[in-house]
């Protein structure tokens, strides 16, 4: 929307609000019709898109915008009908800026009329994007992206079309993996337009941009054909360039900078297709031939008026310009996409790069209820494996979800939508009142799901029939693992517990955390994405030694040593086994995990639960927030635990300091569906050197900071918040010389105008981290240790019937397993068409390289599809063995369908 607050250099004339100009150049208008320039062999192409903006819950509300919806697609579904006698680029197209408008549709109509949307969707008479609404991507996890695209998959498959186009206009910045996620959910082409407000990047910077159309490409290769003009008059490069035709299509064929831009590279000749994307700006409903925009000033120093009181509609202006020079067409978008493609193609440069966050960051200003959402969509591994797992064996499991489980997946679609400056009409209370509906929503199905599956997954392993408790220990990872487990459990203490499997005695203590009472074990060898069963035995077993000890001074485990302040500051950090020496610093007054720089106040040093499995040293302070803050050692193990609690609420910025003694650093982080190396591109990294903003990178599991020597480093995993300052960094300059990550706690980022005032009121933050030394940066031990700290092992207990014959075994499971520590297992879930279509996996190769490799199930894999990440596609895929066999290029993700040796004869969807 343009009706933002300012960037911090005045707008020109030509850009300002539209409900406070209109301009209009009458040289321009003559030039449109009486050009000199020499006719082409062939008349150009100009494509013209009624592509409308939607500011949802900006604007107006929920209830309101869906009417518009329906409104506008029956507009355009009535216009289309009129003009279908007319020749093809003369007749109505319409393009809706998010499936959400189709959502809508399918629930306010009768199914005839949906099918009969959905029939001009698929001749492409009205089009559609994957992505829900117009968001903003920088704060959202990988998985979160995906599933916020779902309905769309599920249009897909119900109506046998495809949606190949994916944007997030208006917000000046984006992220560089949003490519591949797109691409690999099915996009193949990608517009932007930005608003050029409440914005620090600079009018002339984005105003010069490095080239018009280009292959915007991920790290794995994947990429899609980008539009993204630079900004210039009559809203040419923002999110509504056909608001004004006339004007917009004569400043695009005779303004001397927008034809050196536009620009084949391998001829030098100037492009012979060009669109004009978008129409109505910020306008509620604005329809073409309906009715005039407001009264608009002429702007100073340009003559004339308009001819027309509104804009005609698109054919009718389509047909007006059209001539021997140029055919202009009613676009549906991906008919422009497809002539460019097909023409230029082949020559377009290539671009992979982030360009920082923006607006991406407003979330911030509800930290704790953005925070949520995170766990909610990382809590979803362990929730959908159960459910697999289930299912398999019961396969009406899910349906009493599918109603939560969809609208939870839109609301994934709509929490980070664009309009996160909160500044428009819709009051800043009703926003914030809307993003915590959302959140519930989310939460109420992961934690239905995770519920429900923990229950039935118990049920299908027999009790013990003498009579002692038994609990399983799953594993949502796709590798075996040790750690710990927490096991809610009343009983005496007089207690130790074995494996099933081995008969073995494992450490136990139990645990008291915010009025629970927990029995915790150290759990090995739990299987990948399986589990491993144990036995509560009365009667006191093996005594086994503390896991870590605090004689005042040093907190430590034998792995490694710390030093901690009474605010919870770590002021120093040692760890015997990788990374000899110091490493933690005081860089600025922040030490590690630093709240309140130059400040260490604080209560003393309380050792909790110390036992044979972990021990926990509680700090409790004042400096900065109050807060506690909550370190915990493991037995034979070097990660460091970190919980934080804030509990005030603040209105202002603030960080969590991490501060390394680790020269010439080198950060590497979790983007968005990308591993980025924290760098300007000039300088072997993955930032846009120009038109990008570098305060904050996109913090998603893990940032990890290695010397330069590349001998010493620590990975910190991230379970809460979304971004990090590195060192001294600023709006313009990326700082990657400071050796410190410095991770946003919350805050307006960019004022008090922008975005919810004070947290919404928030009074608790959670707020996790973890700290892992290592002698050499390792992208997938890195994200590893991220995700086994952000996913816990899950402990239910088992209370199936004693003696009763049994769905899985009592002892041990592995439903899924692969021969590369390297790819990852990201997801695995029923197929959403059901458990009869078979089990979705998706995998990311975080290998430094293209990788192949091997994937079993349990039951063996009687047929294996590759699909998109919306669950589109039967691409049928390798088997050997009963294995599927996949290759990745470097760091892409996939996805496949699989088939379980028991469901063999099932239909592909």
């Amino acid at each position: 929307m343009s009706l933002r607050t300012p960037s911090t250099a005045p707008a020109p004339a030509t850009l300002l609000p539209a409900s406070v100009r209109r301009p209009v150049a009458a040289a321009l208008l003559l030039a449109l019709t009486t050009s000199a320039q020499p006719a082409p062999a062939a008349p150009a192409r100009l494509y013209l898109a009624n592509d409308d903006h939607t500011d949802y819950m900006w604007s107006t509300d929920e209830a309101s915008y869906g009417a518009i919806f329906v409104d506008l697609l029956d507009y355009n579904l009535a216009l289309a009908d009129r003009t279908a006698a007319l020749a093809p680029p003369y007749r109505n197209r319409f393009n809706t800026d998010g499936s959400m408008w189709l959502w809508e549709y399918e629930r306010r109509k009768s199914p005839a009329e949906f099918a009969r949307l959905m029939a001009r969707v698929k001749d492409g008479t009205i089009n559609s994007p994957l992505n829900a609404l117009v968001s903003t991507y920088g704060a959202q996890p990988a998985e979160a992206v995906l599933r916020g695209m779902y309905y769309a998959g599920r249009l897909e498959r119900r109506f046998d079309v495809r949606f190949e186009l994916a944007s997030a206009t208006e917000n000046q910045t984006l992220p560089l993996g949003l490519a591949s996620l797109f691409a690999g959910a099915g996009a193949r082409y990608s517009w932007r337009g930005v608003c050029g407000c409440a914005s620090h990047l600079k009018n002339k910077v984005l105003g010069e941009r490095p080239s018009e159309v280009y292959w915007y490409t991920g790290h794995d290769g994947q990429r899609l054909l980008m539009k993204w003009y630079s900004l210039g008059p009559y809203n040419i490069g923002g999110y509504w360039e056909a608001g004004f035709p006339d004007q917009a299509i004569a400043w695009v064929e005779n303004d001397p900078g927008f034809k050196r831009r536009h620009v084949d590279p391998a001829s030098g000749k100037p492009y012979a297709v060009t669109g004009l994307f978008g129409y109505g700006g910020d306008d509620l409903a604005r329809k073409p031939g309906m009715q005039p925009p407001p009264p608009i000033p002429a702007v100073p120093g340009l003559q004339g008026v308009p001819s027309n009181a509104y804009t005609p509609y698109f054919h009718q202006i389509a047909q007006r310009y059209s001539g021997k020079q140029r055919q202009v067409i009613v676009s549906n978008e991906l008919d422009y996409f497809a002539d460019f493609e097909r023409t230029y193609g082949a020559t377009l440069p290539s671009h992979s790069v982030t360009y920082g966050n923006e607006w991406d960051q407003y979330s911030a200003s509800m930290s704790e209820t953005s925070a949520r959402v995170r766990r909610a969509v990382e809590k979803l591994r362990a929730a959908e494996l159960m459910a697999s797992l289930v299912s398999l064996k019961y396969p009406a499991f899910m349906d009493h979800l599918k109603g939560a489980r969809d609208q939870a997946f839109m609301d994934l679609g709509r929490y980070w939508e664009h309009d996160w400056t909160a500044d428009g009409p819709i009051t800043r209370g009703q926003r914030a009142a809307w993003q915590e509906r959302l959140a519930a929503s989310i939460d109420y199905y992961v934690d239905s799901l995770h519920a429900d599956g923990l229950i039935r997954l118990g049920g299908m392993m027999p009790r013990s029939a003498a009579g002692q408790q038994r609990f399983f220990v799953l594993n949502p990872l796709g590798w075996t693992r040790d750690d710990v487990a927490d096991y809610p459990y009343r009983g005496s203490a007089a207690i130790h517990v074995r494996a099933l499997d081995s008969g073995e005695e494992v450490p136990h203590q139990i645990v008291e955390r915010d009025g629970q009472r927990l029995l915790r074990i150290f759990a090995a060898r739990v299987p990948s994405a399986g589990y491993r069963t144990y036995e509560i035995v009365a009667g006191a077993g093996r005594q086994w030694p503390r896991a870590a000890s605090f004689d005042g001074a040093i907190f430590g485990n034998g792995r490694v040593r710390l030093a901690v302040a009474r605010d919870g500051a770590i002021t120093s950090y040692q760890d015997s086994a990788a990374a000899s020496g110091e490493l933690a610093a005081l860089i600025d007054g922040r030490a590690l995990n630093d709240l309140a720089p130059g400040s260490a106040e604080g209560n003393a040093l309380e050792l909790e639960n110390s036992g044979p499995v972990s021990a926990t040293l509680r700090a409790t302070s004042s400096a900065g927030l109050p807060h506690s803050t909550r370190i915990t050692l493991y037995r034979d193990s070097s990660r460091i635990d970190i919980d934080n609690e804030i509990n005030a609420n603040f209105g202002d910025t603030r960080y969590w300091g991490f501060s390394f003694a680790l020269e010439a650093p080198r950060v590497h982080s979790e983007e968005v569906g990308a591993i980025n190396y924290d760098a300007l591109k000039s300088r072997g990294g993955d930032y846009a050197d120009t038109h990008a903003r570098y305060d904050h990178i996109t913090l998603n599991h893990f940032a990890d900071i290695a010397a330069g020597d590349g001998r010493r480093g620590v990975t910190l995993s991230n379970a809460d918040l979304a971004f990090a300052k590195l060192g001294r960094s600023s709006i313009g300059a990326l700082d990657t010389a400071t050796p410190q990550i410095n991770v946003l706690a919350g805050g307006q980022i960019d004022g008090p105008a922008l975005g919810i005032p004070n947290q919404n009121g928030a009074r608790h933050f959670l707020q996790r981290f973890a700290l892992r030394a290592h002698n050499g940066y390792d992208q997938a031990g890195a994200m590893r240790f991220a995700l086994e700290h952000q996913n816990p092992l899950v402990a239910g207990a088992i209370i199936g019937k004693p003696g009763a014959p049994a769905a899985y075994p009592q002892a041990s499971y592995s439903l899924v397993q692969s021969d590369r520590p390297d790819v990852l297992l990201w997801a695995v879930k029923p197929a959403e068409d059901g458990i009869g279509a078979g089990l979705v996996t998706r995998w990311w190769n975080l290998a430094p390289r293209p990788a192949s490799a091997s994937f079993g199930l349990a039951t063996g894999i009687a047929r294996a599809w590759q699909t998109s990440h919306i669950e589109t596609g039967s691409i049928p895929a390798e088997l050997q063995g009963g294995r599927l066999q996949a290759s990745f290029t470097q760091q892409q993700m996939r996805t496949f369908r699989l088939l379980p040796g028991n469901l063999d004869g099932a239909a592909p969807p």
